[in-house]
């Protein structure tokens, strides 16, 4: 794990806001948020119910665009990127954890894991690298299963092998044990943690959870789409 960060920010986000409009109405999601994220760092990012925590996760993860400021991903303004740039970023640099897994139902956990790099310029061993994935997160046995066979411990580590098979260096995870029991959440933040520690992967971990949270290196609180305050973890 990374104790010292000497490097560019790999995210770097300045006055970042975000308005929603619903007729005359304007909604703040984010009021002027400013953030950055060193190269193997694990950051938490927590704050009640309409605090912006999604909505940056989003925007980090290139999912959406700020109304106004800056972001920056590996010293690059995205919002000098154009589409078929952001979904590259997506599909290399990022990968995704999400609460409710996002699986594919019909498709075993093989494929479920194949499918970011059918989207990838890089389509050879497929199957190889899928199952190295697998491998990686402890279901080398339970490869041919699909969702529904699966527990949710299972299925979120699914979720985990096809956000790494890219082999990112950036993880975004949004409330990544948000569905599971306390030993299999505190399994998946070692799974995770464990990324950190092997390949020096950038972990942003959006929770409620304080003893997840706690996990974290850098605690940022988020309220009323601003940043709150920020503390130590680890």
């Amino acid at each position: 794990m990374t104790d010292t960060f000497n490097h560019e920010p790999v995210i770097r986000v300045r006055d970042l806001k975000k308005v929603y409009r619903m007729g005359t109405l304007e909604v703040y999601a984010l009021r002027g948020i400013d953030l950055e994220i060193q190269p193997g760092e694990i950051i938490a990012i927590m704050g009640p119910s309409g605090s912006g925590k999604s909505t940056l996760m989003n925007m980090i993860g290139c999912l959406d665009s700020p109304s106004s400021g800056e972001y920056y991903l590996d010293g690059q303004l995205v919002s000098d990127l154009v589409d078929d740039e952001l979904a590259a970023v997506r599909n290399k640099k990022i990968g995704f954890v999400f609460q409710n897994y996002n699986l594919l139902p019909r498709a075993n956990a093989l494929q479920n894991v194949e499918l970011p790099l059918r989207y990838s310029d890089e389509k050879t061993s497929l199957r190889e690298r899928s199952a190295s994935a697998l491998d990686k997160v402890g279901l080398a046995d339970r490869m041919t299963h699909k969702p529904m066979e699966l527990s949710g411990g299972q299925q979120q580590r699914v979720a985990i092998a096809r956000a790494i098979v890219n082999e990112p260096a950036i993880i975004l995870a949004d409330e990544p044990t948000g569905n599971l029991d306390s030993k299999s959440g505190q399994e998946i933040m070692e799974l995770l943690l464990s990324l950190n520690a092997r390949n020096g992967t950038t972990l942003v971990i959006v929770t409620h959870d304080p003893g997840v949270a706690a996990q974290a290196q850098r605690i940022v609180h988020l309220k009323d789409g601003l940043v709150h305050r920020e503390e130590n973890g680890l």
